[in-house]
């Protein structure tokens, strides 16, 4: 690529406020690249999972329960993953009950790709399945239409508002049965970009993060357009949540929780085939 030629990255992620946050400096060129031009889509994390499989966007948000269905086509990103440390999504009913009395039951989630999915069936492997769209899961609840709901997103501030009870948190789970944070999202990058490329995207991704912490306020007032339901406080309790030391770079943690969380899948037949997972340095 010529220095004159600007490559256009097409950069995929959810319609909510932590990724917002994270993409603030990107979309609004507070952070600029002389090489590549950054054109975002947004579309709920199942249907992005689902088109990783084909390799459809350059760089793309997943959840890292998709990352062994699409890692012949992407490489994770250092940067950009969303991690509950101690707290993640949470398994909701209309009535007080114990996380044991889960079994059998019929249990509305976001998306078999998602990693709260996944980390529920580690949980609780028998449980009837309900794929309902994850903003609708607390109406479904509510409405009686499942015996539970699993929550990921801000609806995981807002349930109480309905009267629901948190039967579980999968987070606090999976810290408590492994001392390790449960990985939950990453950013990925398509393995055909060149290596110059691919690094350029890095670089971009990790500044815009860190430009977002380094100016809470904008950013935050920027996200608050994908907040759903929550106020200020709330959304920058969220945001807080799943933009935190891990995201601007996950170390050696992150891919080491998620190389753990990947094989718990495979060992319990929920994943195929055994994955490495493999981060840009």
């Amino acid at each position: 690529m010529s220095s004159s030629q600007v490559l256009e990255i097409v950069c995929a992620h959810s319609p909510d406020s932590d990724d917002a946050f994270m993409f603030y400096a990107m979309a609004t060129k507070k952070v600029r690249s002389r090489t590549l031009n950054f054109r975002h889509v947004l579309e709920d994390i199942e249907s992005l999972n689902q088109k990783a499989t084909t390799g459809l966007y350059e760089l793309t948000a997943i959840s890292y329960h998709a990352y062994p269905y699409v890692a012949d086509k992407y490489v994770l990103l250092s940067s950009g993953s969303s991690v509950g440390d101690g707290y993640g999504p949470l398994v909701v009913s209309t009535k007080c009950m114990s996380p044991d009395e889960l079994k059998g039951k019929r249990i509305a989630i976001p998306g078999t790709m998602t990693t709260a999915f996944l980390t529920l069936k580690l949980f609780e492997p028998d449980f009837e399945q309900v794929v309902v769209p994850f903003d609708k899961i607390l109406e479904a609840v509510k409405n009686h239409e499942v015996d539970a709901g699993l929550i990921i997103h801000e609806g995981q501030l807002t349930y109480g508002h309905g009267g629901l009870h948190n039967v579980i948190d999968l987070g606090k789970w999976f810290k408590n049965q492994y001392n390790l944070p449960l990985p939950l999202g990453a950013n990925a990058l398509r393995r055909d970009l060149s290596p110059e490329v691919q690094a350029e995207c890095s670089r971009v991704m990790r500044e815009s993060i860190q430009y977002s912490l380094d100016h809470r306020e904008e950013a935050l007032n920027y996200a608050m357009q994908f907040a759903r339901d929550l106020d200020p406080a709330l959304a920058d309790q969220f945001v807080g949540m799943y933009v935190n030391r891990h995201t601007v770079d996950g170390e050696e943690i992150v891919p080491r929780a998620a190389q753990k969380l990947l094989d718990l899948g495979f060992e319990a037949g929920l994943i195929p085939h055994k994955t490495t997972v493999e981060v840009l340095p």
